[in-house]
């Protein structure tokens, strides 16, 4: 899967320096103490580090609806790889309409605004006056949705700006880079009234809603494991002086050494476990390999000169963390795009009753299967979601997954819903970056999760695993 977000070239590539020295990580990622079941050191953990939890300062964005809307107006800001394509799948949804567009490069924003007027809409507000004409995007009184698919770096400032805004935001991964950042995400969120969210599409693959469905109609028993993972070779890009504008994502390979995108795998994996509605994820510890692989694919392909040769690359190239949550579950996490794999984000559930492992798909439940020998995934596609039975051939990339997350988003919008997921997720799911960059410097000391629900992680709630609601 590709997270190819081009927007930028002018202020992506801040100093190293900078970068890490906002993270934070020495205040807030402190070490956390053992298991979490009741009454053990674990449980006094998790007491302590929501004690330390700052204050609220607006009332819980958990359980609250959109406004119901006949038409959803939507501003998007980056119109690279990522957000140039992501403008089709808006289009080709009933009841939404892309009122503004914003990239830096004008000549984008002039090939997306002709996508929306070929597909009968008016012609869109066009902003691209440098790097922070989104601002005035935001601050337009005729959009209900931003969304934002630019380099990292701008995400937080693009979020805060939306909800200042008045509008809802939706953000592709990850959602900020420090633990601060996350906070004021949250608090915000609570404090305008609008959602926030992490666009994670994975959540909305067909497996990962399969195994969703089947893990809460108890087939995999009492759950005790996952894995998720973004095994993704992109070297060839992250060096292609075409395909990103500028070299703003192999830049965060000189900043940061853990993983710098887990949301695609630990998504999923927190939706089965119930994190955030009756679990919580309560630390994390992260141990890495060292850093060759982009070093050996410069030397290899670079030619001498190359601005590339300035860069020292410092990210573990495979990051591997261990999650452990609240009822003592524990989540593994895996990220590599710097050396040679095929695809996979390893999508495991294991429970008492049996187990699924995704990269082939592959299922072994008792009393269905014995003599250890996998079962056939696809014996079980009466379990999918209602989404894919509805939309068994979705158009645009991924498998369909990007579609399915933006009808079932608008739908929320249209009908006046609780989204799927929301910025407590969102910080919980990116909270890994700045985290296991400390637990690495620290050799793997554990680094506490912040409960960014602020204790109502204990209350079930639905989620992704949602009804079909009456259109």
């Amino acid at each position: 899967m590709s997270d190819d977000q081009g927007f930028s070239r002018r202020s992506v590539l801040r100093t190293a320096s900078a970068a890490g020295a906002g993270l934070g990580i020495g205040a807030v990622g402190t070490p956390a103490a053992a298991a979490a079941a009741p009454g053990t050191a674990a449980a006094a953990a998790a007491t302590q580090s929501e004690a330390a939890t700052p204050p609220r300062r607006g009332r819980t964005m958990i359980g609250v609806p959109f406004d119901e809307r006949r038409t959803v107006r939507v501003g998007i800001i980056g119109l690279g790889q990522r957000g140039g394509s992501m403008i089709d799948l808006f289009l080709a949804l009933e009841g939404v309409r892309v009122v503004a567009l914003c990239d830096p490069v004008r000549e984008k924003t002039e090939r997306a605004a002709k996508k929306v007027t070929d597909a009968g809409q008016p012609a869109p507000a066009l902003y691209a006056k440098g790097d922070h004409d989104f601002e005035k995007l935001c601050r337009r009184g005729d959009l209900d949705f931003v969304y934002v698919a630019t380099p990292w770096e701008w995400h937080f400032e693009m979020a805060k700006a939306a909800m200042k805004g008045g509008k809802h935001v939706g953000v592709e991964c990850p959602i900020a880079l420090e633990l601060k950042q996350l906070w004021e995400l949250v608090d915000l969120s609570e404090k305008t009234r609008k959602h926030c969210m992490q666009l994670e599409n994975c959540a909305y693959g067909q497996n990962e809603m399969r195994v969703l469905r089947m893990a809460h109609e108890g087939l995999f028993g009492d759950l005790l494991h996952g894995a998720g993972a973004y095994l993704h070779d992109l070297r060839g890009l992250m060096f292609d002086p075409d395909y990103y504008e500028g070299p703003w994502r192999r830049k965060w390979h000189t900043r940061l050494k853990g993983d710098l995108y887990p949301n695609h795998g630990f998504g999923p994996v927190a939706n089965y476990m119930d994190v955030n509605r009756g679990d919580r994820a309560v630390r994390i510890s992260t141990f890495g390999s060292p850093s060759l692989g982009l070093a050996a694919y410069r030397k290899e392909h670079a030619p001498k000169g190359d601005e590339s040769w300035k860069e020292t690359y410092v990210k573990s190239d495979m990051a591997i963390s261990l999650i452990q949550t609240a009822k003592g579950r524990v989540i593994r996490l895996e990220q590599d795009v710097s050396n040679p794999h095929p695809y996979s984000r390893l999508n495991i559930l294991g429970g008492t009753k049996g187990v699924f492992e995704d990269y082939p798909p592959r299922i072994y439940l008792e009393p269905d299967m014995s003599g250890d020998e996998w079962g056939d995934f696809d014996g079980y596609k009466e379990h999918d979601h209602w989404l894919w039975k509805e939309h068994a051939n979705p158009p645009g990339g991924h498998g369909g997954m990007d579609y399915i997350m933006l009808f079932r988003l608008t739908q929320c919008m249209r009908l006046g819903l609780v989204p799927d997921f929301d910025v407590y997720d969102a910080a919980t799911w990116t909270a890994p970056v700045p985290l296991s960059h400390a637990s690495i410097k620290a050799n793997g000391l554990p680094q506490e999760i912040p409960d960014f629900t602020r204790g109502l992680w204990r209350k079930e709630r639905p989620g992704v695993d949602s009804e079909k609601p009456e259109e």
